[in-house]
């Protein structure tokens, strides 16, 4: 699974560079996950704008991914495509992730925050 993770200040931005996260890969997402921002310090934005399929073993990966944060560390996600966004939606997720339009928003608002 390909991720990238780049320190922007006090938040970590990590980018889902593949256009699917679902049962195929929801234990490397979380591997990877774990791996690039588990030791990273502040909180994470999660970039899904390639993203354009996310399914239930997915969604559950990025709930899980949350956790590993563990608590006082916030993970937000950003750009959302229509499908990951309706899944969202749908889960009521929305209510549960703080979600950017953008990585520009999601660094505006964090820069806000802080």
């Amino acid at each position: 699974m390909k991720m990238t993770f780049e320190a922007r200040g006090a938040v970590g931005v990590l980018r889902v560079e593949e256009p699917r996260i679902d049962a195929s890969v929801a234990i490397q997402f979380k591997d990877r996950f774990r791996d690039l921002a588990g030791s990273a310090e502040g909180d994470v934005i999660l970039d899904l704008a390639r993203v354009e399929f996310l399914d239930s073993s997915g969604l559950g990966a990025v709930v899980a991914a949350r956790k590993l944060l563990g608590s006082g560390r916030q993970l937000a996600l950003s750009g959302l495509t229509p499908t990951v966004d309706k899944v969202m939606t749908l889960t009521r997720m929305n209510t549960v992730f703080p979600i950017h339009a953008d990585l520009a928003a999601a660094l505006a608002a964090h820069a806000g925050s802080g």
